[in-house]
């Protein structure tokens, strides 16, 4: 599995915003049909909230990918 660091930008990023961000989701609307789907998961979770606050050390994955989540 693909491992790749996302650097915040504040204290939190939305869980869809962060898909689209690392380019996991061509869109928003596209990481908030893959959260529906059950398709991610936080810190090895499932993860269904799609603006979930997720924060530097949280490390998320969908689709074979995972984002490690640093500070900014």
């Amino acid at each position: 599995m693909d491992t790749m660091e996302f650097r915040l930008r504040g204290e939190h990023v939305a869980l869809c915003d962060l898909l689209k961000l690392a380019g996991i989701a061509d869109s928003g609307g596209q990481g908030k049909l893959m959260i529906a789907n059950g398709e991610v998961s936080v810190d090895g979770q499932p993860e269904s909230r799609k603006t979930a606050k997720i924060r530097a050390g949280q490390i998320v994955a969908c689709r074979g990918q995972r984002v490690r989540v640093v500070a900014p």
